[in-house]
């Protein structure tokens, strides 16, 4: 940026303080000379400073100031000088002293201590008498006396101090309130080479700018043939750290729209279901590997299923495969088996419970979940106990393995991926199963998100009573999240991390 266009969008304050700075200079000084406030100085100094044009140099200063009894003292002899005063008149005993209201028995104990030491007062049986030195230091200043004017009623740099100032200043800090002690922030002003060249043109920051266009100015024209200050819209401000929704709120949140834009319906359900609907209504075999305990996590109690027509179709679908076509598994179903509680494996609980509630007249249908599932694993980067997936289902005489494929391009399109890779699976429930892959543009690999398929008619005839094609997808929510936000460890999509919260970028696809 040249020199014109920094001073185009120097601020008011920023110059007024320029014409003051020069190497070296310190914020107090420019405070003295400007007749600004020092939070309008140091207010204009960061913003140089962010412009390059000045370099703040911040030292730790180490200062003193008077206290209570310091202060009382500067218009006050102290006490050693009031005492050799006396003493100069006459001698006198300790007991004497003490009875003077003139002398505090604290003040007085240090003035003997001191001056004893010193060599300017010595003892004589019980009296106290003044030496030649003590006579002497009555005429003169008293090293404590010259120190307490020098830092008088302003605060002092203690490298300001000489080394017997020093030795002085260590005698009075064992007094009480006679000095305090601090540190302070000490703010010296460098000049850039952009800085200097700056001062040369100083001139030229005599020109006004209009800061800001009003409705008053554009109604009367009076703004015509002025110059607008510029604004550096690159410019360094302070991080704004607004109140948001959770990112993977805010994820599901775009995922439920996604499905509601394609005229689907929203399924809940309960986070503990029976094995009745999580597996049985599904055509899971009861000795199936998902349903040990390795897998499912399972809940104390039992769901108190009724002896309904539902059930003894799901029963018999298993056992020998009812009227679907089917052979079933082959074995004996045990109720008590059904009963039992488990947290929901995945959300296709929901369409099992979903299609056994359907009238034929709510046909054709289609409905979406996204919801929380669990299984049985051990917690690291790569695997979560608890997680997210999306369902949907389409309840359609005329649906078909064109419109599922459409139906997955559509969403996975919505969510940033244009390609996708359909592979023959196997699941219970679906016939074809399929894996669903995304093929990811920056990391160049296909990723695999879900399964999907259409439902059997060992799991439609039972819940519905008609055979009738049912379209199903169950697919991953939180992959798609740690990809978008470059995160590498699934735990922490649930951290408590302020920091990582707060600097996580907004869901936009």
């Amino acid at each position: 940026m040249d020199i014109n266009s920094i001073i185009n969008s120097l601020s008011p304050v920023e110059r007024k303080v320029i014409p003051y700075l020069k190497d070296n200079i310190s914020v107090k000084e420019i405070v003295s000379n400007s007749n600004l406030l020092e939070i309008e100085v140091i207010r204009a100094l960061q913003w140089l400073e962010n412009k390059k044009i000045v370099k703040i140099n911040i030292d730790h200063r180490s200062t003193v100031k008077l206290d209570k009894n310091g202060i009382l003292y500067l218009s006050k002899e102290i006490p050693e000088k009031r005492l050799l005063k006396i003493l100069k008149k006459r001698s006198s005993s300790i007991e004497e002293f003490r009875k003077f209201k003139e002398f505090e028995p604290e003040e007085l104990n240090y003035a003997i201590g001191s001056l004893k030491k010193n060599g300017a007062i010595i003892f004589e049986n019980k009296s106290i008498k003044i030496t030649d030195k003590g006579i002497a230091l009555v005429e003169t200043n008293f090293n404590e006396e010259l120190l307490l004017k020098k830092i008088g009623e302003n605060t002092k740099f203690l490298d300001e101090f000489s080394k017997i100032e020093k030795l002085t200043l260590e005698g009075l800090k064992k007094r009480t309130l006679f000095v305090k002690l601090d540190v302070t922030k000490v703010r010296n002003i460098q000049l850039t080479d952009l800085g200097k060249s700056l001062i040369k043109h100083s001139s030229k920051l005599k020109q006004e700018f209009i800061e800001s266009l009003t409705s008053s100015m554009i109604i009367s024209k009076n703004y015509i043939g002025k110059t607008f200050r510029h604004y550096d819209i690159k410019g360094i401000v302070p991080k704004v750290f607004p109140g948001k929704k959770h990112f993977v709120n805010e994820t599901i949140e775009y995922i439920k729209r996604i499905w509601l834009d394609l005229g689907f319906k929203e399924m809940t359900g309960n986070h503990i279901d029976s094995c009745f609907w999580n597996f049985d209504a599904l055509f899971t075999p009861q000795d199936h590997p998902a349903r040990d305990m390795q897998d499912t996590l399972f809940v104390e109690g039992y769901d108190n299923l009724e002896n309904s027509e539902l059930l003894k179709r799901i029963k018999t679908t298993h056992e020998n495969g009812w009227t679907t076509g089917s052979l079933g598994w082959r074995y004996k179903w045990d109720i008590e088996q059904a009963k039992k509680l488990v947290a929901r494996t995945h959300t296709t609980v929901l369409s099992s419970r979903t299609i056994a509630n359907l009238k034929k007249e709510d046909i054709p249908i289609k409905f979406f979940a996204v919801g929380k599932v669990f299984r049985n694993e051990t917690l690291d980067k790569t695997h979560l106990f608890e997680f997210y997936q999306t369902e949907g289902i389409v309840i359609d005489k005329n649906a078909n393995f064109k419109n599922l494929v459409g139906y997955l391009k559509t969403y996975f399109s919505k969510m940033g991926f244009n390609q996708i890779r359909l592979r023959p699976a196997y699941f219970p429930y679906t016939e074809p199963s399929l894996e669903i892959d995304i093929f990811h543009p920056v990391h160049k690999k296909w990723i695999e998100l879900g399964g999907s398929g259409i439902f059997r008619p060992e799991v439609v005839k039972p819940l519905l009573g008609i055979e009738i094609p049912v379209l199903a997808w169950g697919l991953s929510v939180e992959r798609l999240i740690t990809d978008y936000y470059g995160f590498t460890d699934l735990r922490d999509l649930y951290s408590n991390d302020l920091k990582k919260l707060r600097s996580t970028k907004v869901w936009i696809k």
